[in-house]
């Protein structure tokens, strides 16, 4: 191998390594708040809005969240946000410390307050 490809290949993983913090937050629960908006989509997940003021994970959006309607569980965690639109209850949510390209968390898991 030359050289040249070493290099190469030296400075594509440095540049990984470095945008992988980008990618990759911290993950926990975020207080709770009330959902300003559910919106489900004919893409592969649905988004929501909670009145928030700050999240653990460091993502762009601080109120934006992301579920994959593929991930074990979402549509619990689904029926549970509609739920709480309907009944103007309080959730709070579990970021993974995955952000999306929008910013957006994603969520392992919802609390719904009584």
């Amino acid at each position: 191998m030359t050289m040249i490809m070493k290099y190469l290949q030296l400075s594509t993983l440095t540049a990984c390594l470095i945008q992988a913090p980008l990618l990759y937050a911290a993950s926990g629960w975020t207080d709770y708040a009330r959902v300003a908006e559910l919106t489900p989509q004919s893409r592969h997940y649905y988004e929501f809005q909670l009145q928030l003021n700050e999240n653990p994970d460091g993502c762009k959006n601080k109120t934006g969240f992301y579920q994959d309607y593929a991930s074990p569980g979402s549509d619990k965690m689904f029926h549970t946000l509609l739920a709480a639109v309907k009944s103007d209850k309080r959730v709070r949510v579990y970021v993974t410390g995955v952000c999306n390209l929008g910013g957006y968390s994603e969520l392992s898991s919802v609390s719904i307050v009584p």
